[in-house]
């Protein structure tokens, strides 16, 4: 069962912001970590830009773990796109974002436009690791300390209270899904798989900071509002490193479970 949300989403919840603060008339050039991951990122951000209207000029893959992305950067300089695109996520996102600013993308004019990098995903964490780097970025996130909603918050005091320091996105996933998991086997009566994914499919939930919720039961695939966010130009604490742009709901980010294929298979084997 995925507490978190997909590529897919991401995109979508990315291009009504792209469109209103880039405009449609982009080129974009993709630096891609190559793995599973990393091909539907892309995939999913290059639907979701070129529905825009955007050219894609170019889509280089890299290495998991590369370090040194400069040979990778070096051609995005005379490639004529605007808008560099990282689907990274983790150090190598850290190291290729700072890689970039380093090399003046940031601060260049292509095309009559400023140049823009975008990271369509990432938590507070490679915010962190970003430093400086990561303002003014956009991209998304499962969730976010600051929200106000009272389950967040909830969550964000004993948290804090037992950590001394606010809890991270995939925080809220491991808590969420502990909670998700025992409701599962109290509704279940029992500890027995089959019975626990039985309670935990098209089950419904509200009030875990991610407004109304639901485990759909076709492909287990958690459907909750997702966030757009910023790299925080003006942070109050090293903590205070996203700013929320859009709150996207479930209904936009909701699909037809078979346009990715499989299947779960049988409760037991």
């Amino acid at each position: 069962f995925r507490h978190f949300f997909n590529a897919y989403m991401s995109g979508v919840a990315l291009g009504p912001v792209l469109k209103e603060e880039l405009g449609t008339d982009r080129r974009a050039y993709h630096l891609t970590a190559d793995y599973t991951w990393g091909w539907t990122q892309e995939e999913s951000i290059r639907n979701t830009t070129e529905g825009l209207g955007w050219k894609t000029v170019a889509a280089v893959k890299t290495p998991v773990g590369a370090g040194d992305f400069s040979q990778y950067i070096t051609p995005v300089l005379n490639s004529g796109a605007d808008v560099l695109i990282l689907n990274h996520y983790g150090k190598d996102m850290i190291n290729s974002l700072t890689q970039a600013v380093q090399f003046g993308l940031r601060d260049k004019q292509v095309n009559g436009k400023q140049f823009e990098i975008i990271v369509p995903l990432f938590s507070r964490l490679m915010a962190q690791g970003a430093g400086d780097n990561i303002k003014g970025i956009l991209g998304t996130t499962a969730w976010n300390w600051s929200l106000q909603d009272a389950g967040s918050q909830a969550f964000v005091k004993s948290f804090g209270q037992e950590y001394g320091f606010p809890p991270s996105q995939a925080a809220h996933t491991c808590y969420c899904q502990a909670l998700l998991y025992a409701n599962a086997c109290e509704m279940a009566g029992t500890f027995y798989p089959p019975e626990v994914i039985k309670a935990l499919e098209g089950f419904e939930f509200d009030g875990m900071g991610n407004g109304p919720t639901l485990y759909r039961a076709e492909d287990h695939q958690c459907f909750k509002t997702a966030l757009v966010v910023r790299g925080n130009n003006n942070p109050t604490s090293q903590f205070d490193l996203l700013e929320i742009v859009k709150e996207v709901p479930r209904e936009a980010l909701t699909y037809d479970w078979k346009i990715f294929g499989g299947e779960l298979g049988p409760y037991k084997v």
